[in-house]
């Protein structure tokens, strides 16, 4: 029996932090094309990852999160709980595995 539940979103200081920081480096270097699209990724990833949560693999750093790869340059770490998807970090690929929750 599938559950046809959807989860609620939830953002986390450190991952609000990191959208600001992206939007701001792409409003810098690039167009506000790139940032719609920016945009665009984040609110694709939240119907998805809403109604399927244990689409995305587990992070190989941490259990409890998961990463989502929305693209080339953008990942999104995500924890999940009875009924909220916790996304905790949004970060560019191109930074260090270190610096991964």
């Amino acid at each position: 029996m599938a559950d046809n539940s959807v989860y609620n979103i939830s953002y986390s200081n450190r991952s609000l932090s990191d959208a600001l920081i992206i939007k701001e480096y792409l409003l810098y270097k690039f167009t506000p094309k790139e940032l719609n699209n920016f945009y665009h990724m984040l609110g694709v990833f939240e119907s998805i990852v809403s109604k399927f949560p244990k689409l995305y693999p587990q992070s190989s750093k941490n259990k409890k999160l998961r990463r989502a790869v929305l693209s080339k340059q953008l990942s999104v770490f995500y924890s999940i709980t009875k009924d909220t998807i916790f996304i905790v970090a949004i970060l560019d690929n191109r930074m260090s595995s270190i610096k991964w929750p």
